[in-house]
């Protein structure tokens, strides 16, 4: 027995569902590239600052562990 045309119904169903996915997925505004500088950026901040309460507490913080 044949299906009919199920399958192509089905295959659309697919395609707009993916369509639908990955639309989603690029509304974020960001792209992972500006979004990796932005955190890499963000993470050598944070660095900084350690690294200046470091020097300035005088390497209490290595005695401190």
């Amino acid at each position: 027995m044949t299906r009919g045309n199920q399958r192509d119904q089905d295959r659309l169903k697919a395609q707009k569902k993916l369509a639908a996915a990955n639309k989603s997925k690029n509304t974020t505004g960001v792209s992972h590239t500006k979004r990796a500088e932005s955190d890499a950026e963000i993470m050598r901040a944070k660095q900084a600052a350690k690294d200046a309460a470091k020097n300035a507490g005088g390497g209490d913080a290595a005695a401190k562990k």
